[in-house]
């Protein structure tokens, strides 16, 4: 038997990730549970349990008392003739450890022992699936498509089932059971009826996680993800750096001929992903934020967190994007409350013009900069153009 049950904890200790000396403190739980079962008490009762052969004994202190008529309660109480069989210095007082026969023990202080080890057990294999996954929060996982919970969706990751609620879900996404899919870790909750885990494919970080583990420049910390904007389902833009001026952040990011972003759009299901540099300067940011559409000038306030931009006639619908989603993006990416005017709107609108930012007597001289396309320095800087992109 001994051997059947070291067998049986490592068995468990192995496919349930419960450690045997939890499984231990348990067996030994469940045998002063017994006894209290079966005598009544258990507080003078205690347990041995070797944890190399499995072999267990269980010990009663009782009191020496001097004749069997004094003993009033034999669980904690033991005549001087008896105590003398198990101690030969025995003596009237002392207290004597009295081996209990488990195997005596009633058909219901036997269940009740075994009921307090399927506890342990199950409150262990809880512990270990919380502590599994919640070291995975904020990170993704695959997991598979189970079934439909109202409007949200059961998704197995394995050891444990996560919740993919309604407003976690890309609307332009249809889930099948069976099918694999990689989902955003949101929160791990500890519960009564286990861990309760959170998932999404929606947030941000799922994209920005992608992209960690399919560039190898972001894993050993070459490039850096700086800001990430995006709408689920339809497009995300995401501003990298690189900490080595020999490689491009961009060109690290996209792949050769766009393999490596092309397996994260594919991921998603075909959304639009826009990679671009992130620059310490809010006008050439936010200039490269709006790509692909060309700039003609940013005029940018740190203090304010407001930009305004200039762009030719014909990049205006470009700038501002389908329903806005361009400019929109951009803002969130950059932090900057972003309007964007086409070069006729801005000859008359205030904040627009170059005279807005400069001294009379500079002017003239900075004006011509200005209209040649040299103008660089001051409080407001004007960004270059950029080449338009491919979406």
């Amino acid at each position: 038997m001994s051997k059947e049950l070291m067998d049986a904890l490592d068995l468990l200790e192995k496919e349930k990730n419960i450690s045997k000396d939890s499984l231990f403190d348990a067996i030994e739980n469940s045998l002063i549970t017994a006894c209290k079962n079966n005598f009544g008490k258990a507080d003078n009762v205690r347990v041995e349990v070797d944890r190399n052969n499995c072999d267990f004994r269980c010990f009663a202190e009782k009191e020496v008392v001097e004749t069997a008529d004094d003993v009033m309660d034999p669980m904690i109480e033991i005549s001087l003739d008896d105590a003398k069989k198990i101690s030969k210095k025995a003596a009237v007082g002392d207290m004597v450890e009295v081996p209990l026969n488990s195997k005596e023990f009633g058909r219901i202080a036997t269940q009740n022992a075994k009921n307090v080890i399927l506890q342990k057990i199950r409150e262990e294999e809880r512990g270990a699936i919380y502590n599994e996954y919640f070291e995975k929060e904020h990170d993704i996982v695959t997991g598979v498509v189970q079934r439909f919970v109202g409007r949200n969706v059961s998704i197995n990751l394995g050891r444990a089932d996560a919740l993919l609620n309604e407003n976690e879900q890309v609307k332009t996404e249809t889930y099948r059971p069976t099918q694999r899919i990689r989902v955003y870790v949101l929160e791990v909750k500890n519960g009564s009826k286990g861990p309760r885990i959170l998932v999404s494919r929606t947030h941000p970080d799922l994209v920005k996680r992608l992209f960690e583990q399919e560039v190898a420049e972001i894993q050993d910390g070459t490039v850096e993800i700086k800001s990430i904007a995006r709408e689920a389902g339809s497009r995300t833009k995401i501003a990298v750096y690189s900490n080595n001026p020999n490689v491009d952040a961009v060109g690290a990011c996209v792949g050769v001929n766009g393999a490596r972003v092309n397996l994260i759009v594919d991921e998603l299901n075909g959304e639009k992903i826009d990679v671009i540099n992130w620059d310490e300067n809010p006008g050439n940011l936010i200039q490269n934020a709006l790509s692909p559409a060309k700039i003609v000038a940013v005029f940018a306030d740190p203090d304010e967190k407001s930009a305004k931009v200039v762009v030719p006639d014909y990049q205006l619908s470009l700038a501002i994007g389908k329903e806005g989603q361009n400019a929109r993006l951009a803002a969130r990416l950059t932090g900057y409350k972003i309007d964007i005017k086409s070069e006729t709107q801005a000859k008359d609108a205030p904040g627009f013009r170059m005279e807005d930012y400069l001294d009379d007597e500079d002017y003239d001289e900075e004006y011509e900069e200005y209209e040649e396309g040299e103008y660089e320095e001051g409080e407001y800087e004007s960004s270059e153009e950029v080449e338009e992109t491919e979406e």
